[in-house]
């Protein structure tokens, strides 16, 4: 290849990696709402695909339970071969040295102490509780993506807080210097404008790493690369609770899954207390059987057969009616369970009713918060715009200045706070309901 040819080469692969970075550049952001967020979360859940593995396999479970119910087929083929072929004079050849036996047989239970219909019973309650595990695991992906789309929100607000901050701080530094070169402010003034603008810039990068954990974070629960770009619709409305506690409260122990799955366990434990008892009947039995009988692998007679053709039907009953008090002892074992899951239901509602109060009361504080420091948020810009008017008149000092943005920066870090806080703790409460959502 000619240098010429080479330096074309070059130059073309340059356009085309030039066209590339741009294009890259100019992709439009995948933009995410609050509704979004929680759908794709959902979608590529691993939990929620086992839970989903879960059900599957109670399904099955409770299939192969049904199946008890059917009667079971049996096929054998047996080979034996004699010492030696036994006869009498008188009947012939008794034993073959050689015989072969084909049997097919049916069994069918008639009665087993009910074990076979509580176990097909406990099989279906077994599929209830994946199902309600695939809810709790659904319940739960919904409260992480809310807590991680409101929590980048939250965090993006206070570095634009802290960045309007630093702005304001820097332009103050400019008016104390220029005050202080043409001697009307002290040194002091200058010192403590600087000292300031220093804080905030360090409390700037703290906010600049904690937005970039709540990204990476939200990333996480959306299994999304952990550097992959974040771009969310921001959401400044709120809703205020529009129930007392003890609505929230009647609401929990009505929907709350957990209180579902402990009367789940409830019938599963009365269940086994009935399997448990299933020895102090017996259990009868009918099957039916054909044989076929042969000298040679055709089974189909020979020397020595008298009938190669033969078939019997017969009706079993076994009971073991005493085990030295072991099916009692095991009925105690299991009604103590019984009693257990019963005792376990009363603790999940007490766990419920605190946790619903708490977070009501979470909420409702947040709530409060947001009107409060929404008025205070006004006051504080006209605090902040007096001081540097008369900070320029030198009416005031720098420290009035300082105190008025640290203030105004407080105000404003403390409403997205509560704004936020108020929306985390509204899915927090939407849990405790077993809720996706609350208006």
């Amino acid at each position: 290849m000619t240098k010429a040819n080479l330096q074309f080469v070059v130059f073309i692969i340059g356009i085309i990696l030039l066209f590339s970075s741009a294009s890259k550049a100019g992709e439009t952001p995948e933009v995410f709402s609050l509704e979004k967020t929680i759908q794709t979360a959902i979608n590529n859940n691993i939990g929620l695909l086992k839970a989903k593995e879960k059900i599957n396999a109670a399904t099955a479970a409770k299939n192969a339970s049904r199946a008890n119910f059917f009667p079971t087929f049996n096929a054998a083929y047996q080979y034996k071969h004699n010492y030696e072929e036994i006869s009498n004079r008188l009947l012939g050849i008794t034993t073959p040295e050689d015989e072969y036996v084909f049997a097919a047989s049916v069994t069918q239970p008639l009665f087993a102490g009910f074990s076979i219909l509580n176990s097909y019973r406990l099989a279906g309650l077994g599929l209830d509780a994946a199902d309600l595990n695939e809810k709790f695991v659904r319940l739960d992906i919904i409260y992480q993506a809310s807590r991680a789309y409101f929590s980048v929100l939250k965090a993006i607000k206070i570095q634009s807080v802290l960045e309007d901050t630093v702005t304001l701080l820097l332009s103050h530094e400019n008016v104390a210097k220029s005050f202080y070169e043409v001697g009307m402010t002290p040194l002091n003034d200058l010192l403590k404008s600087q000292v300031e603008l220093a804080n905030s810039r360090q409390d700037l990068t703290i906010a600049r790493n904690n937005l970039e954990v709540a990204k990476a974070d939200f990333n996480n629960i959306l299994r999304r690369h952990v550097n992959a770009s974040v771009v969310l619709e921001d959401v400044l409305d709120y809703t205020p609770l529009a129930k007392e506690l003890g609505y929230y409260i009647d609401l929990a122990e009505k929907n709350r899954l957990e209180i579902k799955l402990a009367d789940l366990q409830i019938e599963m434990a009365e269940k086994e207390v009935a399997l448990a008892k299933k020895d102090y009947y017996p259990t009868v039995t009918l099957s039916g059987t054909r044989y076929q009988r042969g000298t040679d692998w055709d089974v189909d007679g020979g020397s020595g057969i008298s009938d190669p053709n033969s078939w019997n039907i017969s009706a079993l009953a076994s009971w073991n009616f005493w085990e030295w008090g072991k099916t009692c002892y095991g009925e105690k074992v299991k009604k103590s369970q019984l009693q257990q899951a019963k005792l376990n239901k009363d603790e999940i509602i007490d766990k419920i009713r605190l946790e619903v109060k708490q977070y009501f009361l979470k909420t409702k504080e947040a709530e409060s918060n947001i009107v409060t420091v929404q008025k205070a948020t006004e006051q504080a810009k006209e605090n902040l715009r007096i001081s540097q008017e008369r900070y320029k008149e030198q009416i005031s000092t720098s420290t009035d200045v300082l105190d008025a943005q640290t203030l105004l920066s407080r105000t404003m870090t403390n409403y997205f706070n509560a704004l936020y806080d108020f929306k985390i703790s509204k899915a927090s409460l939407s849990r405790a309901l077993s809720m996706e959502l609350i208006e």
